[in-house]
């Protein structure tokens, strides 16, 4: 996978290598609950710390499709453990979650890898309140939940769309940092801004095997340049910010010659040469579909490269923003955003009366989400163009 995303290296096999003593140190020795496992990071996340041998690995996830692929896939690839491996198909904002909690929730370590995570969630404003709900309320509960059973440390990712935000979900899980600050003072917490993930459920990339598969038309921007890390990385620097980040740090991806930027138009090549095929490249959609029925697909495959003019894209990626301070000496390959206690109570505490208003109405309009957002991020850049990804192919 390294060399379509333009990668010859792995980002932190020196960090890891590093610290790979004390990470099986630690590991071994404690319990663990992941939150959103089944997803791309959160399989990832939990193949990190199941191969490291815990005396508890216990994961939620709202998808059962997915969460028996990951037991499948760890015992095919690793076998068992003597710890305590169990997998539980569960909603977050359940009752039933609750109820789970309430029964057990001893664990050292609570790793909340949830997420709305897709710009194309700005589309309604009923997506755009579970959003809400998923990114910032769920992880708000969840913490509370954990400083209540004395866990010993929480961990969670935020997004790199985090800094700077000019679209509501990177906007939302700046919201939630917010919350994780105040939540910071009775429980020591860390979190993960990193770049998308390369073939994660979903993705762009991830629809590239599926029309494939499907054998219809691949369609990409050729104006978005993004940094990519593999699901390993990503599961990798979630679990080095968890062991060892300290209150209130956000690790992220150092900057280097072996991360740079990419457009998914070239990716699309790439991955088509790997399969032995050339990108035919069409004008519209229309000619794409056409070309499906005509073109021999053994050597060439049609390819619709545009310009992006959907909500929510951001013209460049950032890890960080010139206001936050950073340590870039401690690790190789991973920079630390360090956070001091700073938060506004009452925006906070407007901002859930805001959301529970609107619930207990069961109206509000995407407007009124937008404007509370701004009450919560005053330089927030929301880029609104009344063009959403589902209206395209």
């Amino acid at each position: 996978m390294l060399h379509l995303i333009g990668r010859k290296k792995e980002l932190f096999t020196e960090d890891i290598k590093n610290h790979q003593k004390e990470l099986e140190r630690i590991v071994s020795n404690s319990r663990f609950l992941v939150i959103g496992g089944a997803g791309s990071i959160g399989q990832a996340v939990t193949k990190e710390i199941f191969k490291r041998n815990p005396k508890k690995l216990h994961v939620v996830d709202i998808s059962e499709n997915n969460m028996v692929e990951l037991v499948r896939d760890i015992r095919s690839s690793f076998g068992y453990i003597k710890g305590d491996f169990q997998t539980f198909a569960l909603d977050v904002g359940s009752v039933e979650y609750d109820a789970f909690i309430e029964a057990d929730g001893i664990y050292d370590y609570v790793l909340n890898l949830s997420a709305l995570k897709h710009v194309r969630s700005e589309k309604d404003h009923f997506t755009l309140m579970r959003m809400i709900d998923v990114n910032i309320f769920n992880t708000d509960k969840t913490i509370q939940q954990s400083i209540e059973k004395g866990v010993k440390k929480y961990f969670c990712v935020s997004t790199d769309k985090a800094a700077n935000p000019v679209n509501m979900m990177g906007a939302s899980k700046r919201i939630m940092e917010m919350f994780v600050n105040r939540r910071s003072k009775e429980i020591k917490v860390s979190m993960a801004r990193f770049a998308n993930v390369a073939f994660s459920d979903g993705s762009l990339m991830y629809g590239f095997d599926q029309r494939i598969k499907k054998r219809q038309p691949i369609v990409a921007p050729n104006d978005i340049k993004r940094y990519f890390v593999t699901h390993k990385e990503s599961g990798e620097l979630c679990l080095m910010s968890c062991i060892f980040g300290d209150y209130r740090d956000i690790f992220f991806p150092k900057l280097n010659e072996n991360l740079h930027l990419i457009s998914f138009a070239d990716i699309a090549i790439k991955y088509l040469n790997e399969i032995g095929c050339k990108a035919h490249v069409c004008d519209s959609e229309e000619e794409a579909r056409e070309k499906i029925h005509q073109l021999d697909l053994s050597k060439q495959w049609p390819c619709l490269f545009t310009e992006s003019d959907t909500t929510g894209e951001k013209d460049f990626e950032e890890f960080f923003t010139d206001k936050e301070t950073l340590n870039m000496e401690r690790f190789e390959n991973i920079g630390v955003i360090k956070n001091e206690i700073n938060f506004d109570n009452k925006k906070l505490e407007d901002f859930v009366n805001g959301i529970g208003h609107f619930k207990n109405a069961k109206s509000w309009s995407k407007d009124d989400l937008v404007e509370l957002f701004f009450q919560m991020i005053p330089d927030f850049g929301h880029k609104e163009t009344g063009k959403y990804l589902d209206s395209k192919m």
